[in-house]
């Protein structure tokens, strides 16, 4: 600051050594322009018309404020009522969705519920079971919960799939997708997907999904015994016996959209950049227009459409306060994802999916080949890779 001053002090000093005689050579008015004829218009001075350069520098002025980002609290809203879903402060605190006429299913129901299923998933999922990896997820996830509403504990590992996805079940049973951890550039942009997932357990999505279904099969009474006792007329998302029910995984817009909220708060309170939330939903929505089938079905179901990002963007500006700085990566994040590529890469080359393709491989020189020269030596081989095909 102070060199600053001194600049801008000296700065001043030579513009007042302007000389009055310098003064008094320049006109003392410009000359009067002459009347304009009836009838026209009064010519703009050159000074004052633009130029092609203004105006592309005015236009590229604009484009860049509409594409940033706004940052937290420059719009801060000073009426937030404590301890509602607008309250950062109140997290941990506030019981939300909790048991009601909107949720008929106890907390106990949903540790039971989401610990059944998530046996059905570890049995036919491939997990990832590097210790390393496990150990990192877990610890980011359990910072997300830490700072968030959920009453229950949670239990975090990774499935090998090549999906950018991440789900949590009722009950606080949660599993990220390798693809999702590979898919994130920044530690804050798989911060901002599983602390979305987290909300969906904090607000207990699936409990009032449930309940809602519960609703529905009430109302549906009538129409089933109209159509003789059978299941025609009752229109209930349950899959196969094994499959997750659809209410635990796909939720209304409603649902999806209070995550947002819920979830960016939680980010916040953990000490991320939420930014990264918004970067990494636009990034993601726009590789599966390139390449359709990146997301899950479930993922993709629920896009961040305009009105929730512009929502959510009206959330980073209004209800989080300006700190002083943010957690975006760590150099253990890099590690990691380094380390899964390489296990993704090494699980590749080992899949026999492909069975029938020719494969190139490494092998010894056989003593009973005629055409090795060195076939009367045992301990000369032939380390030369040669093109087979798998059997």
């Amino acid at each position: 600051m102070r060199s600053a001053t001194h600049l801008g002090l000296a700065a001043f000093l030579a513009l007042s050594t302007v000389s009055f005689a310098q003064i008094a050579q320049q006109p003392s008015s410009t000359p009067p322009s002459p009347p304009t004829p009836p009838g026209q218009s009064k010519p703009i001075p050159s000074d004052t018309k633009d130029t092609p350069a203004d105006d592309k520098a005015a236009k590229d002025e604009a484009s860049k404020k509409a594409d940033s980002l706004p940052s937290p609290g420059e719009a801060l809203d000073p009426h937030i009522k404590a301890g509602s879903e607008d309250d950062v402060n109140a997290i941990g605190t506030r019981n939300i969705g909790g048991r009601g006429l909107g949720n008929w299913y106890s907390t106990d129901w949903e540790i039971r519920a989401g610990k059944s299923y998530s046996m059905e998933i570890e049995k036919s999922a491939h997990m990832v079971n590097d210790p390393v990896i496990n150990e990192y997820i877990n610890r980011v996830g359990q910072n997300i919960v830490k700072n968030s509403d959920c009453k229950v504990p949670f239990t975090i590992k990774v499935i090998d799939s090549d999906e950018i996805n991440a789900m949590a079940l009722p009950g606080g049973f949660f599993y990220v997708n390798s693809g999702l951890i590979l898919a994130a550039d920044e530690e804050a942009e798989l911060a901002g997907v599983m602390a979305h997932e987290t909300a969906h357990v904090c607000a207990h999505h699936a409990a009032r999904q449930m309940t809602k279904m519960n609703y529905a099969q009430i109302g549906s009474i009538p129409l089933i015994i109209f159509t003789s006792g059978s299941w025609t007329g009752y229109g209930i998302y349950e899959a196969t016996q094994l499959s997750i029910p659809v209410a635990f995984l796909k939720f209304s817009r409603m649902d999806e959209a209070e995550a947002d909220w819920l979830g960016l708060q939680y980010m916040y309170k953990a000490g991320y950049d939420p930014q990264a939330f918004i970067q990494f939903f636009e990034k993601i929505s726009a590789l599966e227009k390139h390449k359709p089938g990146t997301l899950s079905k479930v993922f993709s179901d629920h896009p961040q459409t305009p009105d929730r990002i512009g929502r959510s963007e009206d959330e980073i500006a209004t209800i989080m306060p300006a700190r002083s700085d943010y957690i975006v990566s760590t150099s253990e994040f890099d590690d990691v994802k380094a380390r899964l590529a390489r296990l993704e890469n090494k699980r590749k080359l080992n899949d026999k999916k492909d069975g029938n393709k020719p494969t190139l491989r490494r092998v010894g020189g056989g003593n009973n080949d005629p055409s090795n020269p060195g076939n009367n030596n045992p301990s000369n081989t032939d380390d030369r890779p040669t093109l087979g095909r798998r059997d």
